[in-house]
Parts: structure tokens; C-alpha cells; sequence
């Protein structure tokens, strides 16, 4: 039988109230599972029959005007409930692995731009990482049952790059892993995607606003590093993270 986690995120769903990726797991839980069917369709049905009785009324003119003004600033929705529930709702999902199947036709040039605006919008929020721990035996760990496959952690910590932590990104609407470093008071972010083409390539350098992205790949994953750092600095962290042995 359903959650009450389970049966607040249909609900959400229905309403509108999640994310791209969150309300694609939503969905797959939904089409996967009677219960949640059934109740998405019992709210629906409710939902219709309060519309029909209790029709809107319309908006007065003189209330429209004062309000305009506050219309034209944009905020993103942000559900304030549940916000574990979903966390694991998704986790449930993604455990098929059918989603990276999504990241396998994004031309890097796209991939990389979204990279950049994650780590941007890292930055301006109260803390860049979900996970806080510089040991990469606990960092490792939190991405278990979060995605379908936890990245390799490396502790650079000896050769001035520490682990901060890391958290979850969406890139082109797939959940990726994204861990933190550090070099001095500049935050990289290392973006790793699991791909299937099994080829190997060297580090090569991007600037955009600013920013720079230091993208290689190996037999398994693709990565993105990006950073305010230095170009040549940055270059040494893909090296020396490419260079270590285990994660």
C-alpha cells in the first residue's frame, strides 16, 4: 500500500508543485503502481467535481492592477513539504537506471552550459554541497539509493584540493552526482556521468562568464570540472584526480 509520503507526492504531482525531475519519478512510480494510480485519479476526480460546484470567481479589474507589479518578478516553485519523501521517490526511480539513458545524446556544448548554471546557482545558495563531509568513506555512501550509480571519490586533500562534500545536480533533467572540492577560496564542482561509449580522451579547457570547465572522460563516466580557478590549476586537479588509484 502507498506511503503518506507517497499519496502527499501524487498530489503534487497533480498540482503541479514538482520539479522536472521529481514529477518524472512521480510519474513512473504512478504507472508502475495501481495504488497510486487509483489515487491520482480519485484527487483528479474530486479536484473536478470541487471546480464544478464552486466555480472561480473572476478577478477584479482594480485587484489585477494592484497586483501586476508583483507579477512581473519570477520565482521559481519550490516545494516546502516532503522534501526527503521526494528525495526518495526519485531515488526509487532512478535505481532502474533508464534515466541516463536521457544524457547519452546531449551534445557537450549543452551539457556543459547547464553544468555551469548549477554551479553558479551552488554558489549564490546558503551552502554548495547536500552532503558536508570531507571524508570520501562518507561522501561516497550518501549517493546510495539517491542514483543509480555513486561516482568515484578521491581525497586530494594531500595535493591542496579537499573535499568539501557533494549533492545532486540536474542536467538536461537527469539527476547526476556532483562532488565539491576546494582550492584555496575557489569551489569546483566535478559533474560525473555515467557513459557508455568506452573511450578515454584528455583533459581540454572551456571559459565561459568567467567561469572555466575542464572536461575529460574514461572508459566509464564523463566529467566536468568547473571552477573560477585558473585554467592551468584546474587542469591539475583533472590530472591528479585521473592519476589516483581506487574511489
Amino acid at each position: 500500500m502507498p506511503t503518506e509520503d507517497q499519496i502527499q507526492l501524487v498530489h503534487a504531482y497533480l498540482d503541479g508543485e514538482l520539479d522536472p525531475a521529481n514529477s518524472l519519478a512521480i510519474k513512473s512510480q504512478i504507472d508502475s503502481d495501481p495504488h497510486l494510480a487509483a489515487e491520482l485519479a480519485r484527487a483528479d476526480s474530486v479536484r473536478k467535481v470541487l471546480r464544478a460546484r464552486f466555480p472561480r470567481e473572476p478577478v477584479p479589474e482594480s485587484f489585477r492592477k494592484r497586483i501586476a507589479p508583483i507579477g512581473q518578478v519570477r520565482h521559481w516553485p519550490r516545494p516546502t513539504w516532503t522534501a526527503l519523501a521526494a528525495s526518495v521517490m526519485l531515488a526509487v526511480f532512478l535505481s532502474g537506471g533508464t534515466t541516463w539513458m536521457a544524457l547519452r545524446g546531449v551534445a557537450s556544448d549543452q551539457a556543459t552550459a547547464e553544468i555551469l548554471d548549477s554551479h553558479v546557482r551552488s554558489l549564490i545558495a546558503a551552502k554548495p554541497i547536500e552532503v558536508d563531509s570531507s571524508d570520501r568513506h562518507a561522501v561516497k555512501p550518501w549517493f546510495n539509493g539517491r542514483i543509480p550509480q555513486a561516482p568515484r571519490v578521491v581525497d586530494l586533500a594531500g595535493a591542496g584540493f579537499p573535499l568539501l562534500g557533494g549533492r545532486i545536480d540536474v542536467i538536461s533533467k537527469t539527476p547526476v552526482p556532483t562532488l565539491v572540492y576546494k582550492r584555496r577560496l575557489h569551489v569546483i564542482s566535478l559533474v560525473a556521468i555515467p557513459s557508455s561509449n568506452k573511450r578515454t580522451t584528455m583533459p581540454s579547457s572551456r571559459k565561459d562568464a568567467g567561469y572555466n570547465t575542464v572536461l575529460w572522460s574514461d572508459e566509464t563516466t564523463n566529467y566536468f570540472a568547473t571552477s573560477d580557478l585558473n585554467t592551468e590549476e584546474l587542469t591539475t586537479f583533472a590530472n591528479l584526480l585521473r592519476a589516483a588509484p581506487g574511489g
